[in-house]
């Protein structure tokens, strides 16, 4: 499926040919994201990544942009918790244009005092932008109860003041820190081979150093009994989300939970779907998802529901969490499960741009590629007891978090955090 080379200074290059495709999805990964912030640092990966895009010593900000748009490709990028990545798609023939630019952008920003005050209000704007969102909010909300004094706990964004209060040398210290060759993979997908990328890559980064890796804390999970928190918003819903914080699995119960959270809320034929929208009608859309970090997970479910409906919803959703838990999954469930698991994967992996996002996250995040004949084995030996083991873990009274956005009466939060002690 995919090649793997080194360079003299330590990048990982890797390559996963698709000859029947007629683009090259590229990326270049960094191995930092909140998680390395310290509270004051709090938005300053995802700041240095907006700052990349405002041109090089080479490159203005729109020639940037011309360069890839100018050919039909597409630029782009995104910072998390633990990596940062710059990526662009583009026609076959344009790779190696594709590498320069990415090069370019990485080793050369330009870092103008008025683009690094000008790319200030543009975050602070995106800040206001999520506030005023109570589906994006209400996971802000959660991840602070969830992951209280922890990076994880804290928006990628950051907050006003600490964006506000980055210093230029304090932004040319990041980066240098963390944008060094032992820190960074290049991951290319698409009509090419090794032999095609790996010298240019190689010369294009070679002036990069390594240096030592930045590390950051596990958080340990202190939670002792039921968290809720309730933000007031004006809105005509009121956001619902739980959450559930779990220390690393071994794979047999990672795998058990990725299929757990397929029949609970992965699709329109999943229980919380069925029992909240289909039975009682009380959303339009509710969903979960199981989201893994490299030593640490959570699962998180989201619905927006009629604010007078919120009790009848959250002791729904409770309930639907009990009945996983104590009762476990059929045999019909789990097989449909495994299916969707295992065509999702496969569907997703015939796209140059997601193969690429794939291997990117394996090899920077998880360190390691796993073969994807390994990964169906994996998801077919799943048992409905793995299941089960993983419920009874994960969904209990002293690990559950809820956060609300919406207009809540006191006395509604006194009965639902009753509620959430029943579990």
């Amino acid at each position: 499926m995919y090649s793997k080379k080194k360079t003299k200074n330590g990048i990982d290059v890797v390559v996963s040919s698709m000859p029947q495709m007629n683009s090259v999805s590229m990326g270049i990964w960094i191995g930092v994201g909140g998680r390395y912030e310290s509270k004051e640092e709090s938005g300053i990966s995802h700041y240095v990544e907006h700052l990349l895009f405002k041109g090089t010593h080479k490159r203005s900000t729109k020639q940037l942009k011309e360069a890839i748009e100018g050919i039909g490709g597409v630029f782009n990028g995104f910072t998390s918790d633990e990596v940062t990545c710059y990526m662009v798609k583009v026609p076959e023939k344009y790779t190696k244009l594709g590498i320069d630019v990415l090069s370019d952008m990485v080793i050369n920003p330009k870092f103008d005092p008025i683009d690094l005050e000008k790319e200030k209000q543009v975050i602070c704007e995106e800040i206001k932008m999520y506030r005023d969102q109570p589906a994006e909010y209400v996971m802000e909300v959660l991840g602070s109860i969830m992951w209280p004094d922890n990076p994880l706990g804290r928006a990628l964004t950051g907050t006003l003041s600490t964006v506000k209060g980055f210093k230029k040398e304090q932004i040319l210290k990041f980066k240098e820190s963390n944008y060094h060759s032992g820190n960074m993979g290049f991951f290319v997908v698409g009509k090419t081979e090794m032999d095609d990328i790996f010298d240019s890559v190689e010369s294009s980064f070679e002036n990069i150093q390594k240096e030592n890796k930045a590390t950051f804390v596990t958080p340990k999970i202190k939670q002792k009994e039921p968290k809720l928190k309730v933000s007031k918003g004006e809105t005509n819903q009121t956001h619902i989300s739980f959450g559930f914080p779990m220390m690393e699995q071994n794979k047999k119960i990672r795998f058990a939970i990725k299929l757990m959270n397929v029949i609970l809320g992965g699709n329109m034929s999943s229980r919380l779907f069925e029992e909240l929208r289909e039975k009682y009608g009380l959303c339009y859309d509710i969903s979960s998802s199981y989201k893994r970090h490299s030593d640490v997970g959570e699962i998180v479910i989201h619905s927006g529901v009629d604010t007078k409906k919120t009790f009848r919803s959250v002791v729904a959703v409770l309930d639907e969490l009990k009945k996983i838990r104590d009762i476990g999954v059929t045999e019909d469930e789990l097989v449909r499960a495994k299916e969707y698991a295992k065509g999702q994967m496969l569907l997703s992996l015939e796209s140059t741009s997601n193969r690429m996002l794939w291997l990117g996250d394996r090899l920077m995040v998880h360190k390691e590629i796993p073969e994807i004949a390994d990964l169906i084995k994996d998801i077919d030996g799943v048992t409905s007891e793995d299941i089960k083991t993983a419920c009874e873990d994960i969904f209990r009274r002293d690990r559950v978090n809820l956060a609300l956005v919406g207009d809540i009466k006191t006395k509604e939060r006194d009965i639902i955090r009753k509620e959430l002690g029943k579990l």
